[in-house]
């Protein structure tokens, strides 16, 4: 009898080696803070941020490029000569450099030629290289042209963010969440709120709360530019707006394959100088910079907060700090660009400004 081996024994013995330590970083990342956002405890709600930012790559990314590496190597579709390949400028990219390096497996983040050097300079400090195109549409045909081309690995962190975490625990953000707020006043948060880039964290909250049968609801907050609420909007998940978001790391032109509308209980369209205020008042307010997408979820927080104190509720709301603001200091903090976006953020500054101060909201 003939038998085929498709993975010899020193292949099979590093996938071995290489989800250990993938795992080990895990365990020596331990978990990030759930920092309390200071409100009037007279309000009855508390918010909290799950700080994302204290990652080894500074992001919540970090969580989806591990999985995705884990996901991969169990899969077999990563081995010890794999050059993994990503559509990414951003954090996901950043990420992914660090597990290659660490696996010693070469990286290329494929992004459009307009992406700014500093972004470039933290895929390329990671130990990634970047592949400049064009065409920003034509960055996930280039990257598994690419792939292909290499006998590579396409990550496609848009289909596979959704399955590549295990929903049900095993330490992923959401049980975290949950764990972290066991010793509270309010233990089990009224809402979640998160915005969509793959789509992967809502779904897998989403996911988790059903399963442990919390009557937590989960909102999305999504960005200008984005398909996703009006998506959603119309129930037509074949929007595209041809554009892509300002906001960093969440908001795409189409509904991609890891969002999962039917876990989601609530979608807020957050305009993109609405998120800017928010992220500066957060700023003032906690003594750091956060990044703009922390901004848009704090927009939908304080929304959702100011509903309940008008309806008589109290409770929790949980959202993310996705990453810290010093990576956009050329961007979102300076003044000059804001302007030159066409930006005006004073009437949003003085809504989370009113807010803060006696807890309402517009209609």
């Amino acid at each position: 009898m003939e038998h085929l081996d498709r993975c010899d024994a020193a292949d099979r013995a590093w996938v071995t080696e290489a989800i250990a330590m993938v795992e080990a970083d895990a365990n020596r990342s331990a978990d990030t803070h759930l920092l309390p956002f200071p409100l009037p405890r007279e309000w009855g709600v508390d918010l909290y941020l799950k700080d994302e930012s204290v990652h080894p790559t500074g992001s919540l990314k970090h969580r989806l490029a591990r999985s995705l590496f884990l996901y991969g190597l169990c899969n077999g579709w990563i081995g010890p000569r794999t050059t993994i390949v990503e559509a990414s400028s951003g954090s996901t990219a950043v990420s992914e450099a660090y597990f290659a390096r660490m696996l010693g497996l070469e990286f290329i983040a494929v992004m459009p030629a307009s992406t700014s050097p500093e972004k470039i300079a933290l895929i390329e400090f990671q130990g990634g290289r970047c592949h400049l195109v064009a065409d920003p549409a034509a960055v996930v045909v280039e990257a598994r042209w690419l792939a292909d081309d290499l006998g590579g690995h396409f990550m496609d962190q848009f289909t596979y963010a959704e399955r590549a975490t295990d929903w049900r625990g095993n330490n992923n953000i959401a049980e975290s969440i949950f764990s972290q707020l066991a010793l509270e006043r309010h233990p089990v948060p009224a809402w979640i709120v998160t915005g969509a880039g793959t789509g992967g964290t809502s779904a897998t909250i989403g996911r988790y709360v059903r399963y442990q049968r919390h009557p937590t609801k989960i909102c999305v907050v999504d960005p200008e530019n984005s398909a996703f609420y009006p998506a959603w909007q119309a129930a037509d998940w074949t929007i595209r707006t041809g554009r892509g978001s300002r906001i960093e790391g969440i908001g795409r032109p189409t509904v991609e394959a890891s969002f999962q509308p039917s876990v989601v209980d609530r979608m807020v369209r957050v305009p993109d100088a609405a998120s800017l205020a928010a992220m500066r008042a957060a700023c003032a307010v906690l003594g750091r910079r956060v990044g703009g997408s922390t901004g848009t979820n704090l927009w939908g927080a304080f929304g959702l907060i100011a509903g309940m104190r008008a309806a008589g509720e109290t409770g929790s709301v949980v959202t993310l700090l996705c990453d810290g603001g010093e990576r956009y200091a050329d961007t979102y903090y300076a003044d000059g660009w804001v302007t030159a976006q066409g930006l005006d953020l004073t009437p949003y500054r003085a809504t989370v400004e009113r807010f803060l101060a006696d807890g309402t909201w517009p209609a």
